[in-house]
């Protein structure tokens, strides 16, 4: 065959792509961040180093023992200049537009002058546990705003699809200068609840004319929700998205008035067409004035600190548990057990807890 002719002629000096495992190209992404010190760290943070805070978080949602070590002690640095945000808590159903209202709410607060930050907690892949759907694709507007920063992170196995170190991220983002935090999570499961123990104003997005009028008041999430957005509000959706507000509205007022004080609003919005981005943005900013008013807001913050203590204490014990060599020896024994009909699933606990 004639070289000349031939469509499968290989071109000289291109050369073929070298091809890198996850597994290799992790362990040069943290040999990397290895080479920077604790104090290094910590200041460039402090300056607001995008690069170094990506670092950071990438150090505590590792689990090389030696790399929690270094994040521990990063974050306890950082401490002292946290706690200095708004922490707004975004959930609803897969489809509700959560990624686009996120994006149309970011780029208003950061047209203020605010800094944003969005902890997006992507779902994760059952083959590879990494994020399946990418929210920095999906905000091209706001990943390319100097005053935001986008971190998806794959949930995990964390309940609810919340990743496990979301908490720590926070302190790093606020150390960093972000003034406004935002998680948005999966919104499957008890995601809900996860991320009303880690935020200030707790938001839930519905669709109208989907049914989920009669789902948001079966599922009791009015109670968490200190507002409700009815999202998607445009073209023939518009007069469904009234109709919802004014069923969300009756129950809301089925339920005792919160403990904050604050009566959960209604409210409908176009994110596509930023419409009723202002207006939600003036009842978060009403939320948090009165909150702080009346003391709530920092009482609700050290309810938070002690959940997270006692949540941080739950995954250690876990941990110390399913890593000792005497129960994972007879973890196995006892599911061979199990398997053959000699103990029961109380029993074989019973006996791998008395370890």
């Amino acid at each position: 065959m004639d070289k000349k002719k031939s469509a499968l002629q290989e071109n000289k000096g291109v050369s073929q792509p070298e091809t890198t495992s996850k597994s290799s190209a992790e362990k040069i992404k943290l040999s990397r961040v290895k080479q920077n010190s604790v104090a290094e760290f910590v200041t460039r943070i402090l300056e607001g180093n995008i690069t170094f805070l990506s670092k950071a978080i990438t150090l505590v949602e590792s689990t090389n023992s030696k790399h929690q070590q270094k994040a521990n002690e990063i974050l306890e640095r950082c401490l002292p200049y946290a706690n200095n945000s708004v922490r707004i808590g975004i959930t609803g159903v897969p489809g509700v537009g959560k990624s686009t209202f996120i994006e149309a709410f970011g780029k208003h607060l950061t047209s203020q002058g605010k800094k944003v930050a969005v902890l997006a907690v992507d779902p994760s892949s059952s083959v590879n546990s990494g994020s399946i759907l990418g929210d920095k694709t999906r905000m091209e507007q706001l990943v390319t705003d100097t005053n935001a920063f986008i971190r998806p992170s794959p949930s995990g196995t964390s309940l609810g699809g919340v990743a496990q170190k979301t908490r720590e991220s926070i302190i790093l983002c606020e150390a960093a200068g972000f003034d406004t935090i935002i998680i948005e999570t999966v919104g499957v499961g008890q995601s809900e609840t996860v991320v009303h123990s880690m935020v200030d104003f707790f938001l839930l997005l519905k669709l109208a004319g989907a049914g989920d009028e009669l789902q948001g008041i079966k599922r009791g999430i009015i109670e968490m929700a200190d507002a409700i957005v009815i999202n998607k509000a445009d073209g023939e959706n518009k007069q469904n998205a009234k109709i919802a507000k004014v069923e969300f509205n009756r129950a809301l007022h089925l339920y005792p008035l919160k403990e904050s004080k604050w009566q959960p609003k209604v409210l409908t919005s176009s994110a596509l067409h930023n419409v009723g981005i202002e207006k939600i943005d003036n009842m978060i900013v009403d939320y948090i004035s009165l909150t702080k008013e009346n003391k709530y807001f920092y009482q609700k913050r050290n309810d938070q600190n002690k959940f997270w203590l006692l949540s941080a204490i739950e995954q250690q014990l876990k941990a110390n548990f399913y890593s000792n060599k005497n129960v994972k020896k007879a973890l196995q024994e006892e599911i061979k057990n199990l398997e053959n009909g000699k103990t029961t699933p109380f029993s074989a606990a019973k006996k791998l807890l008395d370890l």
